[in-house]
């Protein structure tokens, strides 16, 4: 091995240069999103979930370059929620970016805008003529300049304008460049960063116990054994969700009642969870009110307990009836009674957990009149309204803080795990980190959907594709989009579904119908090119040709 030193290499004045600038005595704030330091350093907040996507790192950037700063000027912190500044605080559908785009550039330029007005008022000389750039304002015509910790004082005072011009993107100088991970480091040196590392002086630790079996709910508890154990505080049965309560699609969970254990540490809770005596009972059919995004529905939980091979039964039993025909073009019955040839294959992908790195856990200190919570979630501003209402105080009594999170790809959409967090410490007067096991986390749920699918395709004497039949669907829900194609790639078309009701809590997972459906789609696309003698591009060509010039029925995606 061969050891050396690369700081001992640099002269003393290259030292000085590498060290990390001292932090500011005084920080002005600008508007939400950023702050100035007196010494010219920027702290930028990041307003959306971090679940590994990188915008901790992507949106200050976005709003650096329209402020005009360098880079290595800038502090990044995680922002609280916070509806009234940001929008869309929401790590779902991959749209952080796209929906924040806009109020992250203005952000910036407003910024520099108040900088720039702030300098000119110094220099009595006109904004128009003052120029912005890394960090330092100049004036051409006096020789005048200034760095922005020096305008920052000014700027913080002056109105924010209500209209301004964004600089033309081929003068992006941060955007589209390539910038390490902000966190990067903390990660590698494994600093606190994620919801599982929250500490907090009188913190006590709570774990769950849930039904073994869905289907199953709470009927009693026998906890003085486990209560007896060493470092155990409480053990009490809570509710999540109040008779009545109409849950929004992201509030769903299939034990609305489980046993909660509190203790002062990790290890202790768990090893008194096995020590529980309860009797659990079959639960009864259960209809839930919800709402998606404005839309009302109803979800049914039947009674009873399930299992994989009385899944795929039904399945395969109701895909050979006829199901529910969503989409039908031209004359699909003749096409295929008149086939030379007729391809049919069937698709399936069972129940998946997400089985993120991070086991769901939150932190939350709820007095009579506050709730501060903090942990990994996807969905903060969906959240806030039922936790406020579960616990009986008003929306701007409650304070969510966000971690970064050890993996989420829809798990986390589902916030049920803060809810018990804020229920278990507003029950226990004190502050208290949940912390789920693996074991609660893959048996709990949330699942991606059960799919299955077949596809059969009719081939003439030529080899020519004349008609196709998807017949799908899942449990609880079906993966179609009748009009998606290869709708309209052809003049006979036929697409029915079913579904089957359930019990399992299934939910996103990097979208699950969409991906699931074009894996078929595509798997079958590939086994009718290779019957036909046609290379598998050239097949598709010609069907988004047909789509494009000549479409099969009507309303195509």
């Amino acid at each position: 091995m061969l050891g050396f030193s690369f700081l001992n290499s640099c002269k003393p004045e290259q030292i000085e240069k590498m060290a990390v600038r001292e932090m500011p005595n005084e920080w002005f704030e600008i508007n939400g999103y950023l702050k100035i330091g007196d010494n010219g350093l920027v702290t930028i907040m990041s307003p959306n979930p971090e679940i590994g996507q990188n915008v901790k790192t992507s949106m200050p950037m976005i709003v650096a370059d329209e402020l005009e700063i360098d880079w290595k000027d800038v502090i990044v912190e995680q922002a609280p929620l916070n509806t009234k500044l940001y929008s869309w605080q929401v790590a779902g559908g991959s749209r952080s970016i796209s929906s924040s785009w806009q109020s992250l550039r203005m952000a910036g330029a407003t910024a520099q805008y108040m900088l720039k007005e702030a300098a000119a008022k110094t220099w009595q000389v006109a904004v128009d003529e003052i120029k912005a750039k890394a960090g330092v304002l100049s004036h051409e015509a006096s020789g005048k300049s200034a760095g922005y910790g020096e305008m920052a004082s000014a700027a913080s005072q002056i109105e924010i304008p209500k209209e301004i011009k964004l600089k033309d993107r081929s003068a992006f100088s941060i955007i589209g460049t390539s910038r390490k991970n902000v966190d990067g480091k903390k990660i590698v040196t494994g600093q606190p960063l994620f919801g599982i590392d929250v500490q907090r002086e009188g913190m006590l630790i709570a774990t769950l116990a849930h039904p073994p079996a869905f289907g199953m709910k709470f009927k009693s508890l026998d906890a003085e054994m486990a209560k007896q154990m060493p470092g155990i505080r409480d053990i009490f049965p809570i509710k999540l969700f109040d008779d009545g309560f109409k849950r929004s699609a992201f509030h769903h969970t299939a034990f609305n009642e489980v046993v909660a254990v509190l203790g002062e540490s990790t290890w202790e809770v768990m090893q008194a969870k096995k020590a529980l005596k309860i009797e659990w009972e079959n639960a009864t059919n259960v209809t839930v009110d919800m709402t998606m995004f404005g839309n009302e529905m109803k979800l049914n939980h039947p009674a009873g307990l399930e299992n994989s091979s009385t899944h795929r039964l039904k399945m395969e039993e109701l895909n050979a009836k006829k199901g529910r025909i969503v989409r039908k073009d031209g004359n699909p019955e003749a096409a295929f009674k008149n086939a030379a040839k007729i391809i049919e294959r069937s698709y399936s992908c069972p129940f998946l957990a997400h089985n993120t790195m991070e086991p769901m856990n939150f932190f939350a200190n709820v007095t009579e009149d506050h709730a501060e919570l903090l942990g990994p979630t996807q969905t903060p501003e969906w959240m806030e309204p039922a936790i406020a209402e579960r616990l009986g105080l008003p929306l701007e009594k409650i304070d969510i803080m966000m971690t970064r999170q050890g993996g989420g790809f829809g798990r986390r959409l589902y916030g049920h795990f803060m809810i018990e967090a804020a229920v278990i410490s507003q029950m226990a007067k004190a502050p208290v980190k949940l912390v789920y096991s693996r074991e609660d986390d893959m048996s709990q749920g949330t699942y991606r959907p059960s799919y299955y699918a077949t596809y059969r395709a009719a081939l003439d004497a030529d080899n020519n594709l004349t008609a196709l039949h998807v017949k799908t669907g899942g449990i609880p829900e079906s993966p179609l989009f009748g009009n998606r194609f290869p709708a309209g790639a052809l003049d006979n078309y036929l697409a029915e579904d079913w579904t089957i009701e359930s019990n399992i809590t299934t939910g996103a997972f990097r979208a699950p119908r969409s991906n699931f459906i074009a894996g078929a789609e595509q798997s079958f696309l590939d086994e009718v090119a290779e019957e036909a003698g046609k290379d598998p591009i050239e097949l598709r060509l010609e069907l988004l040709k047909k789509a494009q010039e000549n479409p099969g029925g009507e309303s195509n995606d």
